[in-house]
C-alpha cells in the first residue's frame, strides 16, 4: 500500500508571526508576514486576545477570517479581561508578557503541530520584546528570528543599559540636579560620538534601582544573544557605523528596511495586500480632503499611539498651528490628553475650519504621507512614523515623547538633516515659527532636498538583486527560516 499523500500546503515552509501587542509593533511585523506569504509561507499571525478584538471593531468582524495560507491565531496577554474601550497599562502589560505568554505560546505551537490543516511550524519571527519566543524555538529546534522596530542606532544604546548600571551613571542617586544629569556626555560607545544621556532612551532619568523598564531592557538585550537573526528595520547607509559597531557585539544583524519599500512588490489590490490591523477605526475621508489641497501646502501632525498630552500642551499646538494661518491634517485620537477629554475650544475650531481637518480616530498615514499635498509633518519621532515621512520624502517637525523617539529626534536633526526640533516645552509662538520655517522657510527647502536625498538611498537599499536591503531580507528567508545552504 503507498504511504499517504502529502498534500502541497503540507510542504509549505510555516512561519509563526508575533508582534509586541502595541500598534507601532504590529505594523512592521504584518509587512514582513506578508512579505514572507509573498515568498511561499504559510502564515501564521499571533495577537493577543485583547487587540484582536481591537482590530475586530475597527476593521469588522470578519476582517481577519482566515486567507489563503495566512491565518490569525491569538494567545492571553496574562491581564484581566478589559473592555476594548478601556486602555492597557504599558508597564503591566511589559511584564506580563515576560512572565505569562510563554506557556499559552507554546500551547499554541503544539495546537498547530498537531492537525492535519496546517503545515508543521517550520520558524518564528518575533517582535524582540518578546523573547520568549526564544525558549519555545530552542524547545522545538527550529529557527527564531527577532525583528527590532527601533533603529540601529537605539539598541546599541539599549546594549550598554548594562555599562551605564556598572559605572553608576544610572539609575540617578537623585532627581535634585536632573538637567545636569542629562547632559552628562557618554565618550565610550561605539560609533556614538559625543552623546549625552539626554538622547538616550529616555530611562535614564530613573532613580529606582528596580525600575521595570530598565530590568525589561537587560532582559530582551541580555537574550537577544541567542536568536538565529536579528531583522532591523532600517538601511545600511543611514547608519552605517552603528551597524559596523552592533555586528561585533550580535554578528547576525540583517538591515531590511525601509519595510515601507519592501512592501510595495506585493499585490496591494490583493487581499493580502489590502489586509490592514489597525486597533483603532481609520477614517480615509482624509485622503479625499487632501485632494482638494495645492501640492505641498498641508502640515501633517500626529503624535502615534501612546503620547499622551498635557491639556496645556495640546492647547499650545492647537494655537501655534491657529497662528501659523498654514493648513493641517491633525489626528486628536481619543485618550491623546490624559485624565481629560481632548476637546479643542470652540475658538480655535471656528478660526481653522476652513483649513484645518482634525481626526478623532485613526488616520491610513503611510497614504497621508505620500500624497502631493503634505509639506510636513509635526511628529513624535516614533521609528515607523520616522521611516514612513524618509520613505514620503516629508521633513519632519520632532517633539519626542518617551523611549528612543528621544534618539530619533537628535538624529533626525543633527545627523541626518531631515527634520527640526521645536523645543521640550510647547509654546505657542515657538510652534508657529517653526512651522512657517518647515513650510516656507529656507531650512524648510534645505530639508525637503535632504529627506528626498535619503528617499534615493533607501530606495536604492531595497533594488533587487543587489541592493543591501533586498539581499539580506532574502538571506534571511533562504539560509536561516529555510536552513538552504
Amino acid at each position: 500500500m503507498e504511504p499517504h499523500a502529502v498534500s502541497s500546503s503540507q510542504k509549505k515552509p510555516h512561519v509563526v508571526c508575533i508582534p509586541y501587542p502595541a500598534q507601532g509593533h504590529i505594523n512592521p511585523m504584518l509587512k514582513v508576514a506578508k512579505l514572507l506569504h509573498t515568498r511561499g509561507f504559510h502564515v501564521t499571525f499571533v495577537n493577543t486576545d485583547y487587540n484582536h478584538r481591537c482590530i475586530l471593531r475597527s476593521r469588522g468582524l470578519h476582517a481577519l477570517n482566515n486567507l489563503p495560507s495566512f491565518h490569525f491565531e491569538t494567545i492571553p496577554d496574562g491581564l484581566p479581561w478589559t473592555d476594548v474601550d478601556t486602555k492597557q497599562n504599558m508597564l503591566q502589560l511589559i511584564d506580563s508578557t515576560v512572565n505569562n505568554c510563554l506557556s499559552p505560546f507554546k500551547d499554541l505551537l503544539l495546537q498547530l503541530n498537531s492537525g492535519s490543516v496546517v503545515p508543521p511550524v517550520s520558524c518564528i519571527v518575533s517582535d524582540a520584546s518578546m523573547s520568549f519566543t526564544i525558549d519555545a524555538a530552542e524547545e522545538l529546534k527550529i529557527p527564531v528570528v527577532l525583528l527590532w522596530t527601533n533603529s540601529a542606532t537605539a539598541l546599541i544604546l539599549y546594549l550598554h543599559y548594562r555599562n551605564l548600571i556598572e559605572k553608576r551613571i544610572i539609575p540617578l542617586k537623585d532627581s535634585s540636579d536632573l538637567r545636569k544629569h542629562l547632559q552628562t556626555e557618554i565618550d565610550w560607545i561605539p560609533s556614538m560620538k559625543k552623546i549625552q544621556l539626554k538622547d538616550f532612551p529616555d530611562f535614564v532619568s530613573t532613580t529606582d534601582p528596580q525600575d521595570p523598564m530598565l530590568k525589561f531592557i537587560l532582559h530582551v538585550t541580555g537574550r537577544s544573544k541567542r536568536a538565529s537573526a536579528i531583522l532591523i528595520n532600517t538601511f545600511e547607509n543611514l547608519e552605517r557605523s552603528v551597524l559596523l559597531s552592533l555586528r561585533s557585539i550580535l554578528p547576525r544583524i540583517y538591515t531590511v528596511g525601509p519595510l515601507q519599500i519592501l512592501e510595495i512588490d506585493n499585490d496591494i489590490d490583493s487581499e493580502i495586500g489590502k489586509l490592514g490591523l489597525n486597533l483603532w477605526e481609520e477614517e480615509m475621508n482624509c485622503l479625499d480632503w487632501l485632494d482638494t489641497k495645492a501640492e505641498e501646502t498641508v502640515l501633517y501632525v500626529s503624535f502615534g499611539s501612546l503620547t499622551i498630552l498635557t491639556r496645556e500642551q495640546l492647547l499650545e499646538f492647537a494655537w501655534g498651528l491657529a497662528s501659523s494661518e498654514k493648513q493641517f491634517l491633525w489626528v486628536v485620537r481619543s485618550g491623546i490628553v490624559d485624565g481629560d477629554a481632548s476637546i479643542l475650544p470652540a475658538e480655535f475650531l471656528s478660526e481653522t475650519e476652513n483649513r484645518g481637518l482634525l481626526i478623532t480616530g485613526w488616520c491610513p498615514q503611510e497614504k497621508v504621507l505620500s500624497h502631493p499635498a503634505i509639506g510636513g509633518f509635526l511628529t513624535h519621532c516614533g521609528w515607523n512614523s520616522t521611516l514612513e515621512s524618509l520613505f514620503a520624502g516629508v521633513p519632519m517637525i520632532c517633539w519626542p515623547f518617551f523611549a528612543d523617539q528621544l534618539t530619533n529626534r537628535k538624529f533626525c536633526c543633527e545627523e541626518w538633516g531631515i527634520g527640526m526640533e521645536i523645543g521640550e516645552e510647547v509654546k505657542r509662538d515657538k510652534v508657529e515659527a517653526v512651522v512657517r520655517d518647515l513650510m516656507d522657510g529656507e531650512k524648510g527647502i534645505r530639508l525637503r532636498e535632504k529627506v528626498v536625498e535619503w528617499r534615493r538611498v533607501a530606495e536604492e537599499a531595497l533594488a533587487p538583486p543587489s541592493g543591501s536591503s533586498y539581499d539580506n531580507f532574502e538571506t534571511v528567508v533562504n539560509k536561516v527560516l529555510l536552513g538552504h545552504d
